[in-house]
């Protein structure tokens, strides 16, 4: 379907959900400490001549403008608290950034490990469709094109001009132009163009759990009929990678010889996270494994034959926990796909947040960070009450995508009032194509969310819930320092 070019402006505050209220008194206290803020690896430039305020970038030096021109007697975020957020350089917790390519190099195929391309089709939520004319806003001011050019072309060609100019620092330069100073990337591998420290890597750790035949899996919807074979085939890769050409012919070996040591070799490798997305494929509902039916399974079917749902549940449910467990022994994080979509034989009910709770109560994973990825949307309230848990964070990744600011700004003034320490940006930035590339949903996203969290902060300020140093202190744990306590970043 070709889709329609919008008007060439990005959408003002009034028209994206950010109506004014009431009037906000008081300035910021002081300029954003950057050198506080940034550890030493950062490599993002600081406003000359105005030491310690962090350089903003474009697409939020625009967004300003928006902020400060509500002003009917109010502007909706208030201006000194979105100068503020504009200027906190983020890290970025959940994404899939595209290695830059060089002419004659081969195409990046490993940016996901399940992409829904695959599926049959299925409806996606409105303000991700390019109609939405925020995309086009977005763009053009990341990419620097003249409002007077209308054209799809013209977009086209700026991106083209920006990754021939920044050849392979051209990621670089996206977090640049965004604001971000960390991306972790959820890829398959890393490459060229993705190395640290700006950008760190989250591994796939689903083939794991599927060593044994699953064609009787696959079989269930047409969706999975489309992603086990992927999952097969990543098993079959990092088996290669290990030197490991057949399956061990107990459970024991194959947790040792391939589970633990691609764990192993993942870290050794930079990985800082693990992610599962599991929910994809079956219910979140890993319950308390039978170690020894585990093992019977596996006995019976690693010479051949297919397990039925139920015997594979009893295996994949333990190795989950084997996983997890030795993710945490790592120091690796373990990331969580729960949201609600996509796909049209999607398990909504079994991708709801409260499934996780016998892992996360499970005392030989206390020692395991867990991260709901995507927020649990739209059980919100779910994972508020998972995050109560000692080692359970949320991010809000595609929420910042899906949902307008005013809306996410609901749950982020939910989630902040009872575990401020426990809230995690993310973008999930994506590559939906030559109109929309990944470096176009990751601007989207930063945007959304500082929008969104300045709206919940400056609500919290009028209604007398936090200070504005406290507004301030808030926008760093979600933007940047509850990730930095999170993620092994500083190795």
């Amino acid at each position: 379907m070709r889709r329609t070019r919008p008007s060439a402006r990005i959408p003002a505050p009034a028209e994206r959900g950010l109506r004014c209220k009431g009037p906000v008194s008081g300035s910021v206290a002081g300029d954003h400490d950057a050198a506080r803020d940034r550890p030493p690896f950062s490599r993002l430039p600081v406003a000359t001549g105005r030491p310690g305020l962090s350089l903003i970038p474009p697409l939020h030096a625009a967004f300003l403008l928006f902020a400060v021109a509500c002003t009917a007697s109010a502007p909706a975020v208030d201006p000194d608290l979105a100068t503020y957020i504009a200027g906190i350089h983020a890290i970025d917790d959940h994404a899939h950034p595209m290695r830059p390519v060089m002419a004659g190099e081969p195409a990046d195929t490993d940016f996901d490990a399940l992409p829904l391309d695959g599926i049959p089709p299925f409806d996606i939520p409105w303000r991700l469709l390019l109609e939405n004319p925020e995309w086009d806003g977005v763009a053009r001011v990341v990419f620097d094109v003249a409002d007077a050019d209308t054209s799809a072309d013209g977009l086209r060609a700026a991106r083209e001009q920006a990754r021939a100019a920044h050849g392979r620092d051209y990621a670089l330069w996206v977090l640049d132009r965004i604001g971000t100073d960390i991306m972790l990337a959820n890829r398959i591998a890393m490459g060229d163009g993705l190395a640290p420290p700006r950008f760190r890597w989250i591994a796939f750790a689903d083939p794991l759990l599927f060593p044994l035949d699953t064609r009787a899996e696959a079989g269930r919807t047409p969706d999975a009929a489309a992603l086990y074979p992927k999952e097969d085939a990543l098993l079959r890769r990092y088996m290669a990678d290990l030197g490991v050409t057949t399956l061990p012919r107990s459970l024991a070996g194959f947790v040792t010889d391939v589970v633990f040591a691609t764990l192993g070799r993942e870290r050794q490798l930079g990985a800082v996270a693990i992610k599962f997305e599991a929910a994809y494929l079956r219910s979140l509902d890993f319950t308390d494994p039978d170690a020894d039916a585990a093992t019977r399974v596996y006995a019976r079917y690693v010479n051949g034959g297919a397990p039925t749902r139920a015997e594979y549940k009893v295996l994949e449910d333990y190795l989950f926990r084997e996983i997890a467990r030795e993710a945490g022994r790592l120091g690796m994080v373990v990331q969580i796909h729960v949201f609600n979509g996509f796909g049209g034989y999607y398990d909504t009910s079994g991708s709801e947040p409260r499934r996780l709770q016998p892992v996360f109560d499970d005392p030989s994973l206390r020692g395991t960070r867990f991260v709901i990825v995507h927020g649990g949307w739209p059980e919100v309230g779910q994972s508020e009450s998972m995050m109560s848990k000692p080692n359970v964070w949320a991010d809000i990744s595609m929420m910042d995508l899906v949902l307008e600011p005013s809306r996410l700004a609901l749950v982020l003034r939910q989630w902040l009032q009872r575990w401020p320490d426990r809230v995690l940006f993310g973008s999930d930035a994506f590559d939906g194509g030559p109109d929309q590339t990944w470096a176009d949903v990751a601007a989207f996203s930063s945007r959304s969310a500082r929008d969104a969290l300045g709206i919940a902060l400056t609500g919290m300020l009028r209604d007398g819930e936090i200070t504005r140093e406290r507004a301030q202190d808030l926008a760093r744990m979600v933007l940047r320092e509850n990730a930095l306590a999170v993620y092994p970043l500083a190795d």
